[in-house]
């Protein structure tokens, strides 16, 4: 399988938009729409889980590849907050021993900070949902042909979703494993479905679709926030991946090293980005700089973290691991 250049665009799109979301609310704004990187993100997990595997794929091999991808950066990151936490450089931040070690356990659990469920590195909690995805997806490859096992999928994730109205809302993982959200992963898993079927894509797919997935997440977001977000934000975010899914079956998307630079970031721009807003809004505030300023500063200060980040620690990681193992086919990094 070759390198789908649309795909590393989306994935620095999505990770910029939530870099986006996270500046601004930091200063006081509220930037909706920068949300939807995360759907986008759990869209583009279930198409390259698809794409990167087949009927030979074995399912702790496939684990073991997504615990490379993942877990060591995330851990270090975790552990850089947790560091600066016990020296006091984030006062609001109380550490419990059973929060920190579910937090690298990727268990959801109750911040005992904020009340939310959130891991002590907070975009975590994304990846909470990408590991039981990784685990349900591993579990079910000996079904042998994909479509039984999508379908087998997806008829889990509604079935889990459909048992939420009937669970404790005070449990904390029944609550948290039978979101809608989890639709999304199943989406993009039936988008790799039919990528790998030959044939042509209709016609209406391409630029002027994915326009408008984009301005349909704006108007969500402005509109309709009160929506689902498995429908306001999935619908488009899965619009839009068709879209690109089309354009790159006419080949009719180029290289751009920027944007493909910032793609292959961008799981570790998505990893550090908070803790480099965390520092540059203090920054900003110590300055006594306007609203305006203080978020270019947080989006400037979690974009060059993250790609400091992928330079330093995610690429020299990942370089590592492919030097100790063969790989088959040419993999398509996949990000939370």
């Amino acid at each position: 399988m070759r390198k789908l250049l649309g795909l590393q665009y989306l994935r620095g799109l999505a990770a910029v938009a939530v870099v986006l979301f996270h500046a601004a609310g930091r200063s006081g704004l509220n930037f909706h729409a920068g949300e939807a990187g995360v759907d986008l993100f759990f869209l583009l997990s279930g198409f390259l889980m698809v794409a990167i595997s087949g009927p030979d794929t074995r399912p702790l091999a496939f684990l073991a590849d997504r615990v490379r991808r993942i877990v060591p950066i995330y851990w270090i990151a975790t552990s850089v907050m947790l560091a600066a936490a016990l020296v006091g450089a984030f006062p609001k931040v109380r550490l419990e021993a059973d929060h920190v070690l579910a937090s690298y356990l990727f268990v959801p659990w109750t911040s005992p900070s904020n009340g939310n469920v959130w891991p002590l590195l907070v975009p975590g909690w994304t990846l909470n949902f990408e590991m039981a995805f990784y685990l349900l997806f591993a579990a079910l490859l000996p079904l042998g042909r994909q479509v039984r096992q999508v379908a087998a999928l997806t008829l889990l994730f509604a079935g889990l979703v459909t048992l939420r109205p009937l669970l404790d809302p005070t449990n904390v993982l029944a609550t948290f494993y039978t979101d809608p959200i989890l639709l999304e992963f199943a989406g993009g898993c039936w988008l790799g479905i039919l990528w790998k079927r030959p044939g042509d894509w209709p016609r209406w797919l391409g630029w002027g679709s994915a326009l408008v997935a984009l301005a349909a997440v704006g108007w969500v977001a402005f509109h309709a926030p009160q929506l689902p977000r498995a429908i306001g934000f999935g619908i488009p975010a899965a619009l839009l991946l068709a879209s690109i899914l089309a354009l790159e079956r006419r080949a009719a998307i180029g290289e751009w090293r920027l944007p493909l630079f910032i793609g292959d970031a961008s799981y570790s721009i998505y990893i550090w980005h908070t803790l480099a807003i965390s520092v540059a809004v203090r920054i900003g505030w110590r300055l006594d700089l306007p609203q305006a300023p203080t978020i270019a500063l947080g989006i400037a200060g979690g974009i060059a973290a993250g790609l400091a980040g992928y330079l330093l620690i995610e690429r020299p990681i990942l370089a590592w691991f492919r030097e100790r193992r063969y790989v088959r086919g040419v993999p398509v990094p996949a990000g939370p």
